[in-house]
């Protein structure tokens, strides 16, 4: 795994290794990531990352936080509550030297409290395949203040996702056996 593009191109992150199964750690492969930002790039939801207030929850190894912020976002908080993800996340966040731009937090994503930082405009959702934890994270981070009138949420699983309530479909991308859901609050 590496950054894809923007001023950290071509870093290294961290191995998985073997990873965490019982705590589903999944990256995101080179492949979606590139794909994804393409498709945030293309125009079709103007600039979503430059400037950018991302929030990556289910964050893992912080691969998609992280290329946000080598391609122009100005803040990340990363909610990570597994003990391999978050331990990966941290040493992903010191060789990219972003700790003064980013927050990580360990944190279960279904059980937000109250944001204590400026609401998020840009929102990565990648939670553990077949959990059906997705809607009841982003329902807790939207009633908590973590997400923006304005954000674009960009979601991953192995389905596509319906809009939970407070939240609309913009559009829907299929890259082999991974689904992206891309929605806005309503």
């Amino acid at each position: 795994m590496r950054i894809i593009g923007g001023t950290h191109r071509s870093v290294a992150l961290t191995p998985v290794g073997k990873g965490d199964e019982a705590g589903h750690l999944r990256p995101t492969t080179d492949r979606i990531r590139e794909s994804l930002f393409n498709v945030l790039a293309g125009g079709r939801f103007g600039d979503p990352v430059e400037g950018a207030r991302v929030l990556d929850l289910f964050a893992g190894t912080g691969a998609l936080g992280l290329e946000a912020l080598s391609r122009g976002a100005a803040q990340v908080c990363f909610i990570e509550k597994g003990r391999a993800g978050y331990k990966l996340l941290s040493k992903n966040i010191a060789k990219l030297r972003a700790g003064e731009v980013t927050n990580a937090l360990t944190w279960d994503a279904t059980r937000l409290p109250a944001n204590p930082y400026k609401p998020f405009n840009l929102v990565f959702l990648d939670p553990p395949y077949g959990k059906d934890l997705g809607s009841a994270a982003l329902k807790c981070a939207k009633a908590q203040g973590w997400i923006s009138d304005d954000a674009l949420i960009v979601w991953e699983e192995e389905s596509p996702q319906s809009a939970p309530d407070g939240f609309a479909v913009l559009d829907h991308k299929k890259y082999g056996a991974t689904h992206i859901t891309f929605l806005e609050t309503a």
